[in-house]
């Protein structure tokens, strides 16, 4: 009896080795989140928050929750900071939250006729992070953004790890610049009130490509009206009463561009701040928005700040700081007797922030 053998083909309804199959799909997913982000409309007891996700999904270290300015939402506010080359890698350690205030963010719907919001957006913060279970964050806010988390940190102090406020005005409006404001309303478009809120009148003058960008974008928003509504909600903003002694309980690093709007604010405010725990970044040329005109000096900055706060401890400097490390030396032996603040005048030679906010520095970037 003679057998024959026959070829039989086996097609596997499942692959064997499903494991580079999801290696890649993880790291597609990865890739994704890094360079595109995922956005997210997250449900609250107060209403409905629009986020934004970039970077990792490791929940060992904060987030980092940003909030925006008025007239500006997460991606006008922050792409510039957030996707420069030397802060990649922060981006690719954390996870990045951008929130966007109630109807900011961009194709908005515009709010109903006399509608108002049921409550401070402060109130919704918490459902941006939980639901991603992280327990703390650092927050990164620009101006209302700076009020807003700064405000979140005062009435929470265990769920934030560490602020980073930008243009930061912590006092309600007093009668005169509520006189000037209503003054203001009557002979200035809303657009022109955002400029000159957004930028210095030196910017204003020059009507750079930047500055020519934002009056289009703002003017010709479609969701104009809830642009209003957030800018008079901070116009009518309650004062923070910070105390250097119990206001926060976290490292905060002020920043303020020189001869930017907020400029005086943010030095008032830095003299009522607790020395030991306050890092005071003063900028020169970097206008009102200096996330957007210096990104570099900011992201460096950030970095020492994160490392302050013991993470990214193994961090390279940038060759930017390398350049800077004799100056700094210098700087100091010349300026060791100076207790409150210290200015690094950073021209040619420049200065750096220390890791450690053992005390508050003003570095003229």
């Amino acid at each position: 009896m003679t057998t024959e053998m026959q070829e039989i083909a086996i097609t596997e309804e499942k692959p064997l080795l499903t494991g580079q199959a999801e290696s890649k799909d993880a790291e597609l997913a990865a890739r994704i989140l890094l360079d595109q982000g995922q956005e997210h409309n997250i449900e609250t007891p107060h209403g409905v928050l629009h986020v934004t996700l970039h970077g990792t999904r490791t929940t060992r270290r904060p987030a980092i929750l940003t909030f925006h300015d008025v007239g500006l939402d997460n991606k006008s506010c922050f792409s510039p900071l957030f996707k420069f080359e030397e802060m990649q890698e922060i981006v690719k350690n954390f996870t990045l939250i951008h929130v966007d205030a109630p109807g900011q963010e961009e194709g908005a719907a515009p709010y109903p006729a006399r509608y108002r919001a049921r409550r401070p957006v402060v109130t919704r913060l918490p459902a941006c992070w939980f639901f991603q279970n992280f327990r703390t964050v650092i927050g990164v806010g620009v101006g209302v953004g700076a009020y807003v988390l700064s405000k979140f940190a005062m009435a929470n102090p265990d769920s934030v790890e560490g602020l980073v406020l930008v243009n930061i005005d912590p006092d309600a409006r007093g009668w005169i610049d509520w006189a000037a404001q209503k003054l203001s309303s009557v002979t200035s478009s809303l657009t022109e009130q955002i400029m000159s809120h957004l930028f210095s009148q030196e910017e204003l003058s020059s009507n750079s490509d930047l500055v020519q960008s934002h009056r289009e974008r703002i003017s010709k928003a479609s969701n104009l009206v809830n642009i209003e509504l957030l800018w008079k909600t901070y116009n009518s903003r309650r004062d923070l009463n910070i105390d250097r002694s119990s206001s926060f309980k976290c490292p905060v690093m002020l920043v303020v561009g020189d001869q930017a709007p907020y400029e005086e604010a943010a030095v008032e405010c830095n003299s009522k701040m607790d020395p030991t725990t306050t890092s005071f970044l003063k900028m020169a040329d970097a206008g009102g928005l200096p996330q957007l005109t210096q990104p570099a000096k900011l992201t460096e900055a950030f970095k020492y700040f994160i490392q302050g706060m013991g993470y990214m401890a193994s961090s390279c400097m940038t060759r930017l700081s390398r350049s800077r490390t004799t100056s700094l030396s210098s700087s100091y032996s010349m300026e060791g007797s100076r207790s409150r603040s210290r200015t690094l005048s950073q021209g040619s030679q420049g200065g750096q922030m220390p890791p450690s906010p053992s005390q508050t520095m003003e570095v003229s970037c």
